[in-house]
């Protein structure tokens, strides 16, 4: 695999012997007003940002802020969003549950501000008296992780202080006056913020808005597995988990290698941690490689074997023919291996596994990693140490972790790409770690997945319907703050991905804004989508039926989420440069809360400028091709073939 020289383009370090093809057109879609419902509703979410963002500063709008939001129309979502009172804006199926006056915002940077409290069933929304300089505050409940009662000193007996401790990196503080007549606020947070605490159902099935584009159909298993050239000779659909039997976190569509008896397949399951067999996750379109995903087996201080197992790994080998050898990537660190094998977990051996090499990649479990975000979080909100900026983010070690995670994909891509060597990847359960890596991988290795339905189809395949603990991991409608279970696993992901993009700028068809409204509504239990943690418990809960896909917001209004510098390079394979030196704090999500850390110029709205720019541009090439071809053509008809013979056209534009 040929290394990336630098980040001018998407170019550098991708595949040079295959032509890319013309970037395409991405004139904005027809129709898509101001006053439509797709065009307000994503309107009304830029001002809900600009407004939250806002807040943080000071009681004046910053000027930048406000000429971004100068043309915007009011407050609405959609063609349904009804205000309250005070102008609050409602969602579809969103009711006000309690306003407070006299409220006072904490706010860190410019100090305290008055204004009007008011509390729904799926946000906060805080706005400040003075009318000449508007000051907004929008926290949707989904976001809070913990409520704190502070201390407020000199404000009188009956004032309450609160900090809303959030899982996006901020932890915005009020003090309040509490009343008799009034509910409790902090009983009314807890309710609606924790709901299934409180045997109350999330927000996504009351949220009613509806789109153009339904975005539950992106992912369809079976055409993604025809896209890739599957069932063929050596691997085949199995309809074995149809009724999630063999294995309750797995989807129900699976593709396992075709020379292999249903009795066989259960005994693996039996022998593999939480019966996640070895299942195909990406085929090589050429090289027939594959990245196959599974759990750890489970070996044991005994040394435990299973000859169905060995002999699974075995058939993967033999279908690929460009290699004899088989590499399994294990995610984690080699000694925390050595420990799981002493209960009853474990790895491949070498002298076991015929043929087989096994690398451990040495990333940390799922405690570091949240830790390591806790640590991120105090050196970046409420105040920022300028003299020990570099040294603070070192010693929270979360850019070596990201490090780690790219490094380790590469090699994966790289084992397939220039190895022609089909690998396993696995970490304990086969859930976090496994699904970094897999779809990172794949995200080098296939030009489909960077763009922005294929990225969708990505995200659905390897995290949504292979398993990945949402629930847990992000503790959607859940109290239990302290659980253990609760790691930023996705968020390490996406932070992986605009990584890439920095170094590959033209490689992918979303931009930043889409990354950060993915990981925004990771929390925002506004969208059905990253809810629950298997395929199964959706099907249960009835979620695509009940609740709207975050891809059908997305879909909806694709140009506010699309790249204006995206070139189509089919089947190049990114090689991203994986060293400490060549990766930076993503400023933009972690600190984007901060006023000081924020861009002078508004970012989003210069690309989306310069998207429209393009479109106008590759509008007047066509008619500049056609007024050339319409030339040529008069110019025939006006000279004797004999002129012309021989003389190719060209158009010059």
């Amino acid at each position: 695999m040929e290394k990336q020289a630098g980040a001018a383009g998407a170019a550098d370090g991708a595949l040079p012997n295959r032509k890319p093809r013309a970037p395409p057109t991405c004139a904005p879609a027809s129709g898509d007003t101001l006053e439509s419902p797709t065009g307000c509703h994503v309107e009304w979410c830029k001002q809900l940002i600009a407004a939250t963002i806002s807040s943080q500063i000071s009681g004046s709008v910053p000027s930048d802020i406000a000429r971004d939001n100068k043309n915007l129309p009011a407050l609405r979502y959609g063609a349904q969003v009804t205000m309250f009172q005070n102008q609050v804006p409602l969602l579809p199926g969103e009711t006000v549950q309690t306003t407070v006056k006299d409220v006072m915002y904490i706010c860190p940077f410019s100090g305290p501000v008055n204004g009007t409290l008011t509390i729904t069933d799926y946000k906060l929304y805080f706005t400040s008296v003075e009318l000449e300089s508007p000051f907004v505050l929008d926290v949707n409940l989904g976001v809070i992780s913990r409520l704190e009662t502070i201390s407020v000193p000199n404000q009188g007996e009956n004032t309450k202080g609160l900090e809303l401790v959030c899982k996006d990196m901020r932890s915005p503080r009020f003090a309040y006056k509490t009343e008799e007549s009034h509910p409790d606020v902090v009983e009314l947070l807890s309710k609606h913020a924790f709901p299934l605490s409180h045997s109350l159902p999330l927000f996504a099935f009351l949220y009613k808005e509806q789109f153009p584009v339904d975005g539950w159909k992106v992912y369809e298993p079976t055409a993604e597995y025809r896209r890739l050239g599957l069932p063929n000779e050596s691997w085949a659909f199995s309809k074995m988990n149809s009724n999630y039997e063999l294995c309750d976190t797995y989807p129900s569509i699976l593709v396992i290698p075709t020379h292999i008896a249903e009795d066989d397949v259960r005994r693996v399951a039996v022998f593999r941690a939480k019966h996640r067999i070895p299942v195909l996750s990406w085929i090589h379109p050429e090289t027939q490689a594959t990245i196959v995903r599974c759990s750890q087996p489970l070996v044991g201080p005994s040394d435990r074997r299973c000859k169905e197992d060995e002999r699974f790994l075995q058939i993967i080998m033999d279908a690929n023919a460009q290699s004899h050898k088989l590499t399994i990537f294990d995610a984690r660190q080699s000694s925390v291996a050595v420990t799981n094998k002493a209960k009853d977990g474990g790895y491949e051996s070498e002298g076991v596994y015929s043929n087989v090499e096994l690398n451990f990649l040495e990333i940390p479990n799922i405690h570091v990693m949240r830790e390591s975000l806790r640590k991120m979080k105090d050196v970046v909100y409420p105040t920022i140490d300028e003299a020990h900026w570099h040294s603070a983010i070192d010693q929270t070690h979360w850019l070596e972790y990201i490090r780690l995670l790219l490094a380790g994909a590469a090699k994966i891509a790289e084992k397939l790409e220039s190895g022609k060597t089909s690998v396993v990847v696995h970490c304990s359960d086969g859930w976090d770690r496994t699904a970094q890596l897999t779809s990172l991988a794949m995200l080098m290795l296939d030009s489909h997945y960077r763009t922005l339905r294929g990225f969708q189809v990505l995200v659905e395949k390897e995290w949504v319907s292979f398993g990945h603990k949402f629930a847990a991991r992000v503790g959607h409608g859940d109290e239990n703050h302290a659980n253990s279970e609760r790691s930023p696993l996705f968020v390490q992901f996406i932070d992986c991905v605009w990584q890439m993009t920095r170094q590959f700028p033209a490689a992918f068809e979303f931009n930043e804004l889409f990354l950060i409204t993915v990981l925004d509504h990771l929390y925002s239990c506004l969208f059905g989508t990253f809810l629950y943690s298997s395929e199964q418990e959706r099907a249960a809960k009835e979620v695509q039926t009940s609740t709207v896909s975050l891809w059908s917001y997305i879909n909806s209004q694709p140009e506010d989420f699309t790249n204006p510098f995206y070139v189509d390079y089919e089947h190049h394979v990114l090689c991203p440069l994986v060293s400490s030196r060549h990766l930076e704090l993503w400023t933009g999500y972690y600190a984007r809360w901060n006023p000081r850390m924020r861009p002078q110029v508004p970012v989003h709205q210069t690309l989306k400028e310069l998207l429209f720019l393009k479109a106008e541009l590759q509008r007047r090439v066509e008619e500049l091709k056609r007024d050339a071809t319409s030339r040529s053509s008069s110019s025939f008809s006006e000279h004797s073939p004999s002129h012309i013979a021989g003389t190719p056209l060209h158009s010059a534009v």
